[in-house]
């Protein structure tokens, strides 16, 4: 899948430790950066995170700090059955307008303009983008696509092509 696809397996996986992996969640941080204006969609299935974040984000440990949404360094869209919710910095905002739908899969974009400090999410839906949630900040670091897997075997996230 040219490391464009990632499934949450619930079996160990024999891989050497490196200081840039998560050790207390299930969590990943893509290795290219953001910059100017960037937009990219995404197929989930199961209960996944979509993740925006500064790369400092911090990795070992089992406080919030280390778990996307809940520090102020990283912004994240929450993908369920049970519909979307937004979160930074330990603000949960649940998306429950018509926008939001029940599936346990779809497709979503993500949205960044870096130097406006504006970041948005979307749900697609036959090609047509609706509007979930903007956040509006002053970006002080470089950011980075990020994701997280809730439960279940078998969840996964898939940079779509475009």
């Amino acid at each position: 899948d040219n490391n464009r696809k990632v499934t949450y397996v619930e079996e160990d996986q024999s891989h050497p430790d490196h200081p840039d992996r998560f050790d207390s969640s299930n969590q990943l941080l893509c290795r290219t950066g953001l910059t100017g204006r960037c937009y990219w969609e995404v197929e989930w299935r199961g209960e996944v995170t979509v993740s925006v974040s500064y790369r400092g984000i911090r990795r070992k440990g089992y406080s919030e700090d280390c778990v996307f949404g809940y520090n102020d360094q990283s912004w994240i869209l929450n993908c369920s059955d049970e519909g979307y919710s937004v979160c930074h910095n330990k603000t949960v905002t649940d998306i429950t307008s018509s926008s939001s739908s029940s599936s346990s899969s779809g497709r979503v974009a993500v949205y960044v303009d870096c130097p406006a400090g504006s970041l948005s999410f979307y749900r697609v839906s036959s090609d047509t983008l609706i509007h979930l949630h903007t956040f509006s900040t002053t970006f002080t670091e470089p950011l980075y696509p990020g994701f997280r897997f809730w439960s279940g075997s078998g969840s996964s996230v898939s940079l779509c092509p475009l």
